[in-house]
């Protein structure tokens, strides 16, 4: 697997990661929001970005993106993996997403479909599950 750096992004580093979120059609508008972690990815040079959204054990796995140069080498995967090994430092125990085009992709990864109406009372009161995602979007869980 290649070895992939995480970089927690200050308030400025935002725009980078707001720019992919655009360019790919995602939700972009609470990037800044309280309670929102969100980083750089690199290996060797920039792969691309996410974050986790929340507090304690249920958190948002949120705006994941690889850039469109990056893709299909296998580096999302390790993104992603990268950043459950950062959620896990932060004492998470699930992480839970919404998605429109990637549904395949993450359950490949280990996350399993779930009834939107089962999420914890603070991911359901999140931007993402009240305004930013679409009803028709696939709500996905893993355990960590």
């Amino acid at each position: 697997m290649t070895r992939m750096v995480a970089t927690l992004l200050d308030p400025a580093g935002l725009a980078g990661l707001a720019q992919l979120l655009d360019a790919a059609n995602l939700p972009s508008a609470d990037l800044a929001g309280p309670g929102r972690l969100f980083f750089r990815f690199e290996a060797d040079n920039l792969v691309g970005y996410g974050g986790v959204e929340g507090e304690g054990s249920d958190r948002l796995l949120r705006s994941i993106v690889v850039l469109a140069d990056r893709r299909g080498h296998g580096l999302g995967r390790t993104l992603v993996v990268t950043l459950e090994r950062q959620a896990r430092d932060f004492g998470v125990q699930r992480l839970h997403l919404l998605t429109t085009t990637a549904a395949p992709f993450f359950r490949t990864l280990g996350y399993a479909d779930s009834d939107r109406g089962a999420a914890p009372p603070a991911v359901a009161a999140s931007r993402e599950f009240t305004a930013l995602c679409p009803a028709s979007a696939v709500y996905l869980v893993k355990a960590l």
